[in-house]
Formats: structure tokens, sequence, C-alpha cells
């Protein structure tokens, strides 16, 4: 029964065929001889009401039963606030029953998560007015910047705010380093450079080298100028320290932004937040009399003060508000002996939609992104329900992560568990689907204990850990964990490994590269009958090993010297023990 709606479905297509063809036949003279196709079979559809019988333990019959249900087209590509959502979401639910997982959200299983949407309007009259050297010079939305309001107001108006360049925008005591040292830039207007002053610097000792750090991360910049009270901050977009070209950003910029309402995320927000091309930087820094790519070198060297612009800058954005509500969903299999205790496992469950203006194939299925995550999310409790843990062991599908981790944060607001009694994270997105590997890759090699851990279990199977092939992208900081990693809970986000044991490292890159161009956010991403599970399974399995070896021992691991994220846990664990007091 494992594969019995398949089976009939490929049943029924062939004997279709061979009607057809009979039909065709009493018709038509016979034909040539055809030759061979060489092409390879279509993906097979994937079905949302095949019957399966589980097995307690993880297998990839298993996992391929859950991936081919949760990327179906009956399931819409699982976006937000949709019947898609619902059909997940309950799907979800009921895997965990079947398992014997107990509601993980103080007694519910679903933890709703409200959100606001911002929509700009006007963008094609609406720019960015400088004035500067006795004239105006205007910065038209898309071509030369892009803008948007952090704030969820309808109506946003900056005028003649004083422009400052700040360097990267960065206040790191723990690094030495502060790019605001000096200046007050309440009201004003700040340009910033992406990533962070190490990865310009030619100086691996500064910040972590070519390795993006969380400061280099533009979602910082801007949280970082709203603390200091900037009205407006642009980013100079380069493409190489951005890891993305411009089309990306001006894409990103021009559909509406969803965000936590400000109740539930009291953090500042700058009422303008945005970004420069780079010719619109040296334009604009020449009309104010300054040369970009001087004081671009002057920002990488340590004692870099800010250097304020002989310019005003003047911005009106009216956008249209909406709030919408989707959901989390929570499991949990209670610890035996340390119950307060909690070890968590991430995946999202949510996807892009359909788009119906799309030739051919309108849904985004996302089979691997993060079809993968949510089967292996699953395996891996339904396993943990039969072993009954010590410490408590934690399952979050989350909603949100393509609109900018939205669930997870709300997870990170609202932890049914403190956060001071968090053991960790373990995330899984996207993991890649293909033969085994001598590796497994983990992102933000470095950060803390987990990769130390995960190291031991694959050496158990004859693998090994891998480092992140592309640091300086900052890919550490682009999924669910992250959240858990700002509020100083160790996270860990590892994927498939490089190396191949057939092929080797280049059939390994090969494979990324093809997944990236062909597949990744595109209706092609759907599940496919000729997958092999070798790879995936092997990592599913030492996902699990890993949160075994924590929920069953008293370790506790902690950042490693240098992280950005270890005096947020110190600080964390510090309250705990003084509340426990």
């Amino acid at each position: 029964m494992r594969r019995l709606a398949l089976a009939c479905l490929t049943v029924l297509t062939l004997a279709a065929c061979q009607s057809h063809d009979e039909d065709k036949a009493a018709t038509t003279p016979p034909a040539a001889p055809a030759r061979p196709s060489t092409a390879p079979p279509p993906p097979l559809p994937a079905v949302a009401n095949e019957h399966h019988d589980f097995s307690p333990d993880i297998t990839g019959a298993d996992f391929a039963a859950h991936l081919r249900v949760i990327s179906s087209d009956e399931y819409d590509g699982r976006k937000p606030g949709t019947l898609g959502e619902r059909l997940t979401t309950n799907y979800i639910i009921e895997q965990f029953k079947r398992a014997g997982l107990e509601p993980g959200n103080k007694g519910e299983w679903i933890q709703t998560v409200p959100s606001v949407s911002t929509a700009l309007n006007g963008q094609d009259t609406l720019a960015l007015d400088v004035a500067e050297g006795g004239a105006n010079e205007r910065f038209a939305f898309g071509t030369d910047m892009v803008a948007g309001t952090l704030q969820a107001k309808a109506d946003v108006d900056v005028k003649d705010s004083d422009i400052v360049f700040v360097g990267y925008g960065v206040d790191a005591p723990e690094a030495q380093w502060n790019d605001f040292d000096g200046v007050d830039v309440k009201g004003k207007t700040v340009v910033i450079l992406v990533n962070d002053p190490g990865w310009n610097g030619n100086d691996a000792n500064l910040f972590k080298g070519r390795e993006m750090t969380y400061y280099g991360r533009w979602t910082y910049k801007f949280e970082e100028a709203a603390r200091k009270g900037a009205a407006a901050a642009f980013i100079v977009h380069q493409t190489e320290p951005a890891g993305y070209g411009w089309n990306v950003v001006r894409s990103g910029w021009t559909t509406p932004r969803l965000d936590l309402p400000e109740s539930e995320d009291p953090a500042p927000r700058l009422p303008v937040a945005g970004w420069l091309t780079r010719d619109a930087a040296v334009r604009l820094f020449a009309k104010a009399g300054k040369n970009f790519d001087e004081l671009a070198k002057q920002a990488d060297v340590r004692g870099f003060k800010p250097i304020p612009l002989d310019a005003k800058a003047s911005i009106h954005l009216q956008s249209t508000i909406t709030h919408s509500l989707s959901n989390n969903v929570i499991g949990m299999v209670k610890g035996t002996d340390k119950p307060d205790e909690a070890v968590v496992y991430t995946a999202h469950w949510d996807h892009l939609g359909h788009d119906p203006a799309l030739k051919g194939h309108q849904i985004y299925n996302g089979a691997i992104d993060n079809g993968t995550g949510i089967a292996a999310l699953l395996e891996i409790a339904g396993k943990f329900a039969q072993d009954k843990p010590k410490r408590s062991v934690v399952f979050a599908a989350v909603t949100m992560e393509e609109s900018g981790l939205l669930g997870s944060k709300y997870y990170v607001a609202h932890p049914p568990f403190p956060l001071a009694k968090t053991v960790a994270d373990i995330n899984m997105d996207a993991l890649p689907i293909g033969g085994a590997t001598r590796d497994m890759t983990v992102e933000g090699h470095g950060q803390n204990d987990l990769e130390d851990m995960l190291a031991e279990v694959l050496k158990a199977d004859g693998r090994v850990v891998s480092g992140d092939s592309a640091p300086e992208k900052g890919y550490y900081f682009r999924s669910d964990h992250f959240n858990f990693a700002k509020a100083g809970v160790p996270a860990l986000a590892a994927g498939g490994g490089i190396d191949m044991v057939n092929g080797g490292k280049a059939a390994g890159m090969a494979a990324g590269e093809d997944y990236g161009k062909n597949r990744y956010h595109q209706p092609t991403d759907v599940y496919d009958m000729r997958w092999n599970f070798d790879g995936v399974m092997q990592n599913v399995k030492a996902f699990y090993a890993l949160g075994e070896k924590l929920a069953d021992s008293d370790v506790w691991p902690a950042w490693k010297e240098g992280s950005e994220f270890k005096a947020v846990r110190e600080k964390s664990l510090a309250d705990g023990a003084k509340k426990k007091k």
C-alpha cells in the first residue's frame, strides 16, 4: 500500500495512452518505428490523498510520502492565508497526532501569527529628491533607488533631512567599532555601505575577514539606524559584497512588504528605508563635493568617523496597509527527566502560492523549498515520539519564512519554552535531494558548539562537516534559525554536502548550481519520481542524531569566541538564573 495511489496513477496514465493509440491506429496507416526517446520522463505529479502506512522509524519511503503530499498541486503552493495554508497546517497536525506528539504551544497545536502588509503606491513617479550644490538632484524609484516605510504607515514624509555618510553603519562594542561615533543622526538620512568592515578591509582579523557577520546584513543596518533615531537610511548596493544583483533588490522592494505589527515587535523602525545603486551614490556624493570611492576606503579603517554631506534629502511615501493572520504549527514530545528544557526543530511550511499570469504550470509547489524540511520535521518527530527523550523536543512548522522569517520571529517573541530554557534550534530548509555525500555543509561555520556535535555524529558515519562555500554571502542570516540566534539561542543551519560519493565536489557543485538556476523559487520545484533519496536520508538521520545527543544529555551548547551572538546568550542565561532564585 506504500505507493498504491502513485502506482494507480501510473497505470491509469498508461491505460489512457493505450486506448488513445488504439483508436488512432484504426483510422491512420501504420507509422514508421519511432526512435527510442533519450529525454528523461517528466516529474511524477504529486497527490494529496495517497494512502501510506508509516513506519515509526525514519525511512526514505515515509519521507517521500510526506513530500509528495506537501508539494502536491492540491496544496496550491502553500501560500499563507489561502486554502493551501489550511490544507498544509491540517496535514501537519494530523501527522503530529498520528505519531503521538502533544500540542506544543501551551496545550494548542496552533500559534497564530499576525502580520501587516505595506504596499507602496505611485512607484512610477516616486523619487528621492536631494538638494545639494545649489541645485536639486532627483533619484528615480527602480532605476536609481528603492524605498519603503518600515513603520506600516499610509503616509510618510521626510523633508530636508541632513545626509550623513556613516560607513558600514555598525555599532559593535565587542569589536571596538562604532560608525556613529561623535554624530547625532536623529532626524537625518544616513548612507551606508553594504556588508561589513571585514569584507573590504583586506584584514582577516577585522570582524571575520571576508566572511559576512550579522553586522553586514542589511536588516541589521536598518535596525541600527532606527535605534540611532535616523529618519531615513539608504544602503549602497554593490553586487559582490551584497551577494546578489540590483534586480533582486528592485524586485524585493516593488512588491508588498510583510512584517509583524509594532504591537508584537516594538523594536525601533525606520520611517524610510531603501537602497541606492552605486552609480546613484557616486552621483549624490559628487554633487555634494565628495568622492564616494575615497570615503568608502576611509570607512574600511578602524577609527572612521561619520562624514556629513552638504546635502538634504526629501521623499514622500504613500502606501496601502492591510492586516492578516497565519499560523505556526507546534508539536512536542515531553521530556521524561527535564521537561522544562527544550530542544527545538524548525522548518517553514510556506511557499509562494501560484501565479495565474504564468504560462503553463502556474503553481510554486516548493518541493525542495521547503517540502523537504517539513518531511524531515515529521519524520524526526515520529522517531522522538517512540524514543521518549529526557529533555522536551519541540517541532515548530513555521509560517511566512518567505516573507521575512516572520513565523519564527513570532515564535521567538512568544516561546512556549523560555529562551533561557531552550537548549538549541536545529533548522531544516531546502534539503538537497541526491546521492550520498561524504560531508554535510554548515552555514555560518565557526559560530557555535552545535557544529562540533554534528561533526561527532557524522564521524560515526564516516563523514565530515564542511564550511559554507560562500561565507561572504551571509546565508546564516537568511532562514528561520537566525531569529533564534539573534535571541542568543545556539542555532544550526546545515544542509546537504558538496562532496558526493559519485562524482565528488564537481558533481555536488553542479547539482547546487542547477537547483539555483532552474528550480529555486520557480514553478519547476516539483516532486520528481526519479529522485535519489540516499543523500537526504543521511542528513535527516544526522539531524535526528544531533537532537538526540542534546535531548538525552545535560549539555548546553555555547557560542564560540568572536560570535556576535555570544553576549546575548550569556545575558539570557544570567537573567534566567536570577529569576530562578
